[in-house]
């Protein structure tokens, strides 16, 4: 059983750096800290190249890890893992990938597709028990049992993401990694997609770690928010802090983008142009400083001051 106390999940100051040549390396994450909680939606925030997806390759271990430690269920898996720990990992931990066609075989039925996971670590007695409970799944992602035995190329962009959700939950996982699950997808089959997603997580208890740019949408699923940018947690706290409170100038240019339904508001909105370069921040010179319980951003002393003094104004 989970202890539902402790976190499912706990990133200690990640990094991943992948050297290009001798004299250059990229620091895809440069030491990032966070926690999610059993059947909790942590998401993950910021433009694209921020490292959002190698954070949560690094933590599912498609990525051997530079530094840091990773710890799921109580157990280390940043290191050398155990059989184990490689076990424990690859049955509790599921990921959900970004482009739904790239990531289905297209040369295999989708009944095999879904069944991966069981045909792996021989989770059945029997092919008709295999086989019924990949029935069951596509039928609780909203399939029917006679997709089982078209292949990817027969769905559309929406159903291929159903069947890669049907995929990663087949095993039970105590964690969900979506890799913006749903940016490859039209708006109107996104809040579907994600509808599926909160009513799977109510029904199995998975804790998510929802991977996007799409601030509402995060918003809307997610418990906690954590702002990623150039490879740095800038910002973190629950979704009403991050919407209500932004104090770090990135997240407020983020939010500052999103456009308004009201379209007499939206003539109106002004966006808030956000440069590290000429910002004079540094974030290696930053550490976490606490606004709340749950509400920290990174800066210097300096730099926290002026945020809050900042808040008070509005932006």
């Amino acid at each position: 059983m989970i202890d539902q106390t402790k976190p499912i999940l706990e990133v200690k100051d990640l990094k991943q750096y992948f050297p290009i040549s001798r004299k250059f390396t990229v620091k895809a994450v440069d030491g990032i800290s966070f926690d999610i909680m059993p059947g909790e939606t942590y998401g993950l925030v910021g433009e694209s190249g921020s490292g959002k997806s190698t954070t949560g390759r690094a933590i599912i271990r498609l990525y051997e890890p530079t530094a840091g430690k990773i710890i799921f269920e109580g157990q280390d898996i940043s290191g050398k893992m155990s059989n184990e720990a490689i076990k424990t990992l690859r049955t509790k931990m599921a990921m959900i990938f970004q482009d739904p066609m790239a990531c289905l075989n297209p040369r295999k039925k989708v009944l095999d597709i879904v069944a991966q996971g069981l045909d792996i670590h021989h989770s059945y007695d029997s092919i008709e028990e295999r086989n019924e409970k990949v029935y069951k799944m596509l039928e609780t992602v909203g399939l029917s049992r006679e997709h089982a035995n078209r292949y990817p190329n027969q769905f559309s962009g929406g159903q291929r993401q159903r069947i890669g959700i049907a995929r990663a939950l087949i095993m039970n996982p105590d964690l969900v990694i979506a890799d913006e699950a749903i940016s490859a997808l039209d708006v109107s089959i996104q809040a579907q997609v994600v509808n599926l997603m909160k009513k799977m997580q109510k029904e199995t208890g998975a804790a998510y770690l929802f991977i996007a740019h799409d601030l509402s949408m995060v918003k809307y699923i997610s418990n906690r928010i954590g702002v990623l940018h150039l490879g740095h947690l800038v910002e973190a706290g629950t979704s009403e802090e991050i919407f209500n409170n932004p104090l770090h100038p990135y997240t407020k240019s983020l939010l500052s983008a999103i456009p308004h339904p009201n379209p007499r508001v939206e003539k109106t909105r002004k966006s808030y142009t956000y440069d590290y370069k000429t910002s004079g921040l540094n974030y290696e010179e930053g550490t976490p400083h606490k606004v709340s319980e749950t509400h920290y951003v990174l800066g210097t002393d300096a730099d926290f001051e002026r945020f809050m003094a900042e808040a008070g104004k509005g932006f």
